[in-house]
């Protein structure tokens, strides 16, 4: 069976096509979200407890090769899964949409420390860098800022630590819903991981609408070697071309 390591939009698209073309597969997802909607697939939720935690559910179950459909932004599982399945010879693929880039209103940066030189100390910020990012913002001197995040902070939680607070929601998101947020907001400065997808993109074009710019932290780059494709056709495509696999085993682990 194909390892899906999923939790994009392009992984659940992926995930369709597979349940629908009767390759089998399994779904992995992290469990950063609380309540992921369901994926067609089996699915285990959870990290793998680092690279012997992986090996340990390779070797349990019958994977003929992995699909990493994870974030852009989620280094750390895409070079763990890249050594992992390099030692093993096991066939794998990066399936990473193209980033948006810079310009109409989008400035490039480096990560968030080259972002809050670039910030005024009377901006009103939006971060939509997720929850994780927040100890990088610590040098942050600005008027307001706003995280968005899909879910509240658990009950006792640290104080938001800065003037602000949390902006919970949960996407897709319009455009008109976007530009509608920037304005209760008051935003002066939109700051965003250069995740591309169409998804994504309307926080972008509601920024440009209303001339706010935006901070735009440029991916990590994917381990050198690793195979890669932009599109759910292209890594449909690759999965089709694969010999024959066992499908997945009837209980699917949650750690």
């Amino acid at each position: 069976m194909i390892l899906l390591l999923a939790g994009t939009a392009e992984a659940r698209r992926l995930a369709e096509a597979l349940a629908r073309r009767g390759i089998p597969a399994m779904a992995s997802l992290a469990g950063v979200t609380r309540a992921p909607a369901p994926l067609p697939l089996p699915t285990r939720i959870g990290g793998f407890g680092g690279d012997a935690g992986l090996a340990a559910f390779l070797d349990a179950h019958p994977v003929r090769a992995v699909i990493d459909a994870t974030h852009p932004f989620a280094a750390r599982i895409t070079a763990r899964v890249h050594a992992v399945c390099g030692r093993r010879g096991l066939p794998l693929l990066r399936l990473e949409r193209a980033p948006w880039g810079p310009g109409e209103g989008r400035i490039s940066v480096a990560d968030e420390a080259e972002a809050i030189g670039l910030i005024p100390p009377d901006a009103v910020v939006l971060l939509t860098t997720g929850r994780q990012s927040l100890p990088a913002w610590a040098g942050l001197r600005a008027a307001r800022v706003h995280l968005r995040v899909i879910d509240p902070p658990d009950p006792g939680a640290a104080p938001f630590p800065f003037p602000g607070g949390w902006e919970v929601a949960r996407p897709p998101f319009t455009e008109a819903a976007e530009r509608a947020t920037l304005r209760r907001l008051g935003v002066t400065h939109l700051v965003a991981k250069d995740s591309g997808g169409e998804e994504g993109r309307t926080k972008l074009d509601a920024a440009r609408a209303l001339g706010i710019p935006v901070l735009l932290i440029r991916r990590p780059p994917v381990p050198p070697g690793l195979a890669t494709v932009a599109t759910v056709e292209d890594a449909l495509a690759w999965a089709e071309a694969l010999p024959v696999l066992p499908g997945p085993s009837v209980a699917v682990p949650r750690p």
